[in-house]
């Protein structure tokens, strides 16, 4: 076997090895894109849908951009948490979110989701202090093709 063929060999297994390790890959960046586009959509329904003009003391609002910051995973609950930044009658607002999905039924669902002025560290059994009663159903943004 020469040189060339060894290499080859080397690259193959190196690729085959990076394809089926887990945790690595294009598997957990495939879910990290489907729940940031999840909770983008979320949040903007989320915002628009219920009574977020609280937050903004009755002034009107424009969602400007929303940034999902990070995902941990704590026993049985996905914790996503992030930013949304506002645009209020002119002046920059940003506002700081967490939220927990479950599984159920097969389906991932809000558990828990609460929004802060000020950034937090979340922990599950903080979040949990927050219930969600389901407005705007994570199911509707992101369908899963599987």
């Amino acid at each position: 076997m020469d040189k060339m063929d060894k290499i080859t060999k080397i690259c193959s297994i190196i690729f085959i090895l990076f394809l089926t390790v887990p945790g690595s890959g294009r598997s957990e960046g495939l879910e990290f894109y489907e729940l940031e586009a999840g909770f983008k959509n979320f949040i903007q329904c989320e915002l628009t849908r219920t009574d977020a003009e609280n937050h903004f003391k009755g002034k009107n609002f424009d969602v400007t951009m929303v940034s999902l910051f990070d995902v941990t995973r704590e026993l049985d609950i996905t914790i996503l948490t992030g930013t949304v930044k506002c645009d209020v009658q002119g002046q920059s607002r940003t506002l700081y979110v967490a939220m927990g999905l479950r599984e159920l039924a097969g389906k991932k669902v809000v558990s828990y989701f609460t929004v802060r002025y000020k950034d937090f560290r979340i922990l599950a059994t903080e979040l949990i202090r927050y219930p969600y009663k389901e407005r705007c159903p994570w199911t509707r943004y992101w369908i899963n093709p599987a």
